[in-house]
């Protein structure tokens, strides 16, 4: 057992409600000489407790082809990935994990990205869209994302040359990036209003570096920019992403992990906040495993889920643990 999974164990709870459908539209296998989380490691957690009917695999710069254009070779991952759906699909009798599929396509191509985005559709018929990292903060205390934006690029010509080619081709743009960024986002939402725009982490409220100890000032500043971001119709929001150690909460650093009622009341007010804003019908929890399983189980953060959806709807809930998601990522067929 690793240390992380014997850390993981000390907090151990039943799946609540297993009855209940989930669709994850967000996680990642990877591979690294430090971890490693494959299909195999991802079906002890799927299959922990909780009814999980479909993913969607988010990408994470692994499995580049070795050769050809460099354009291209984003294209490999979604290849991988592929191969790793079928391989499911085969043992399961139907599409389960990454059903959809989100890949990476540069944007600053500009309209040559085209061919790009061809390749991937090519590469998979589960090729759902593309996410391009935007996240980026002033503070040096901020880790940058892997794409190392510079600010303001999704009001750049040439990024938006690019993002226009997912509309001609139908395709979904996963946006992850920090609320003060959340402007420009509603900008390029309403200028482009038939693609799908998915927020990714709720915007990722930090509480960490120059945000850390300033919880409510953050939320209160976080939840004003969602406001007008809720106004485009084409925006939906992934809530999850609150036990990322980014959120500052240090769930991490201690003994042993939070329990799922611990966890429903710290992320309960940024869920409300979205549902409040966006409706059940434009919002969908994600795990973003394995980077939330820094803090706690897979099976921990579904009950924390449930707990917290208890105060909606039978309908609601379902649209939030998983008719959201198979909607907007086209997963029904």
């Amino acid at each position: 057992m690793t240390e992380l999974a014997e850390w993981l164990s000390r907090t151990s709870e039943t799946a609540l409600e297993p009855e209940l459908p989930i669709c994850d539209p967000h996680h990642h296998l990877w591979e690294y000489p430090t971890s490693r989380y494959l299909r195999e490691e991802f079906l002890q957690d799927i299959q922990a407790g909780h009814r999980v009917l479909k993913t969607v695999h988010i990408e994470c710069l692994q499995w580049y082809r070795a050769a050809g254009p460099a354009e291209l070779r984003p294209v490999g991952e979604t290849e991988f990935i592929h191969g790793v759906a079928a391989t499911d699909e085969r043992a399961c009798g139907h599409r389960r994990i990454a059903a959809g599929i989100v890949g990476f396509a540069d944007l600053m191509l500009g309209a040559a990205v085209l061919p790009v985005l061809e390749a991937h559709l090519e590469a998979s018929d589960h090729f759902r869209g593309i996410r391009y990292a935007t996240a980026w903060d002033a503070s040096k205390e901020i880790r940058a994302t892997h794409t190392h934006p510079p600010p303001g690029l999704l009001g750049d010509p040439t990024f938006r040359a690019g993002f226009a080619c997912l509309a001609r081709l139908g395709l979904s743009f996963d946006a992850w990036l920090y609320c003060a960024q959340f402007a420009e986002l509603a900008c390029l939402a309403r200028d482009f209003p038939t693609v799908t725009i998915i927020l990714d982490h709720m915007g990722g409220p930090l509480g960490v570096g120059p945000y850390a100890g300033r919880r409510a000032e953050v939320f209160a500043d976080w939840r004003a920019r969602l406001d007008a971001l809720a106004g485009c119709a084409n925006v939906v929001v992934k809530l999850g992403g609150r036990t990322m150690a980014m959120s500052g909460f240090g769930w991490h650093k201690r003994d042993a992990p939070p329990t799922s009622a611990e966890l429903a009341e710290a992320m309960a007010p940024y869920f409300r906040a979205c549902i409040d804003l966006f409706g059940p019908n434009r919002c969908m929890f994600e795990s973003n495993f394995p980077f939330d399983r820094a803090s706690c189980s897979y099976v921990v953060l579904w009950n924390a889920y449930k707990r917290v959806s208890r105060d909606y709807s039978a309908a609601e809930r379902r649209a939030l643990l998983h008719d959201t998601a198979e909607r907007v990522y086209r997963l029904a067929a």
